[in-house]
């Protein structure tokens, strides 16, 4: 039986049945951002959590950088894998919550990942595994929906109920997934209960899909 946060993987396949996206194109500003303001090299070893549709993959990759791209849903590592064949190498299936890796990261990122976590034990889960991924000196950023203010939980049990979206342009019936938006001082608090230091953290936009966002960029607490 599926978890409930894996029902995005239902969403991508109904959405590339139509040839369609669910995410559109445009890479997120706030990656590029951190990347250059904390002097990530290009030799470094990055991980992304939840590539989804590779928005923010490619960019990075043609960047040059030695990013391993990951997402829960098999459907949209194989789109990847698809749309992108001179990387398909970089992009891998891998469960945050229940999932581990040998290697460490200089630097991992996730945008609009943490928020689709409803419960508190896989919201602590996919904190711990940032933290022990990450190299002595590394950072992590982290991106989440909300505007610090506003809290919100969907109820996890009809994550693969179906109901009305548009993609494109374009109406159809797809998984309605989850969602847990939480406030700043929440997102704060689970960030220090899992010993993650934050460096800085503000509000950000990512594209017309996310105009507000809290984020994060935190590394292992000594």
């Amino acid at each position: 039986m599926k978890n409930y946060y894996e029902a995005y993987d239902e969403r991508y396949k109904a959405v590339h049945e139509k040839n369609l996206r669910c995410m559109g194109y445009e890479s997120s500003p706030i990656v590029a951002e951190i990347l250059k303001k904390y002097a990530i090299p290009k030799n470094a070893p990055l991980l992304e959590l939840g590539c989804g549709e590779g928005r923010d993959s490619i960019t990075v990759l043609e960047q040059g950088y030695r990013l391993r791209a990951t997402d829960v849903s098999p459907q949209a590592i194989g789109y990847c894998k698809e749309q992108y064949p001179d990387f398909a190498e970089h992009f891998t299936v891998l469960d945050a919550v229940k999932g581990r890796l040998d290697e460490k990261f200089d630097f991992i990122y996730s945008v609009a990942v943490i928020h689709m976590l409803v419960d508190d034990e896989s919201r602590s889960a996919f904190y711990a595994f940032v933290r022990e991924h990450l190299t002595k000196n590394g950072i992590a950023l982290i991106c989440t929906m909300g505007d610090g203010t506003m809290e919100l939980a969907t109820d996890i049990t009809k994550a693969f109920d179906l109901s009305e979206r548009t993609f494109e342009g374009n109406a159809m019936l797809v998984a309605e997934t989850s969602c847990r938006i939480v406030t700043s001082a929440t997102f704060e608090k689970e960030l220090k209960a899992a010993r993650l230091e934050i460096l800085e953290a503000d509000l950000t936009s990512v594209g017309t899909q996310f105009p507000m966002m809290m984020y994060a960029v935190v590394k292992r607490e000594r």
